[in-house]
């Protein structure tokens, strides 16, 4: 799960929407009234959500974003009067008066992103086997035999075959080889 910082220039707001937070089953990692003190926060948590009002008693949503990691979300929390001039870019908002259920909502969409986004960094791009990049040498080569392509010529073949049927990069190949093969 997340954690979450909540910041608003006053400590009772702040203190309000943790409640309901907790209530809910997020970790409020902690409750700030200034930009700063959220930025302190924010430097040893790896990744998280502030949620926070458009401004605060040192500065405006629009720059506590600048100023935090990129791996840090955010959601706002203002008077619809805020977004007339739009929303900042990676920001999330959500206008005041707030619906309980809508900031909820909001918060799980963004940790399940978060989620996602950590398994995909950790997980990285697959290792193929040297059976797999055997075939798919094995398809360029015939590519490159009955098609007169060139080995790249061959390799783009096999690439865009495989973004069109959905497959690996290996499934495509083995196609291609039983197709070709007949």
């Amino acid at each position: 799960m997340n954690h979450i910082i909540v910041t608003f220039p006053r400590l009772e707001n702040g203190k309000s929407i943790k409640s309901i937070l907790v209530k809910n089953g997020f970790q409020v990692h902690a409750v700030c009234t200034t930009g700063a003190q959220t930025l302190q926060y924010a430097d040893i948590m790896e990744e998280g959500i502030v949620v926070c009002a458009g401004r605060m008693q040192d500065m405006m949503y629009t720059q506590l974003r600048e100023y935090l990691p990129p791996y840090i979300q955010m959601l706002v929390l203002a008077a619809p009067a805020l977004w007339e001039q739009g929303i900042a870019e990676n920001v999330v908002a959500l206008s005041m008066p707030l619906k309980v259920h809508e900031l909820l909502s909001t918060l799980q969409m963004m940790s399940h992103t978060d989620v996602r986004r950590r398994k995909k960094r950790k997980k990285g791009p697959a290792e193929r086997s040297g059976e797999e990049r055997q075939m798919i040498e094995q398809a360029k080569k015939v590519l490159m035999a009955r098609n007169n392509m060139t080995e790249e010529e061959a390799h783009r073949y096999i690439q865009k075959s495989s973004m069109d049927s959905g497959t690996s990069l290996s499934e495509a190949a083995q196609m291609i080889l039983s197709m070709l093969q007949r």
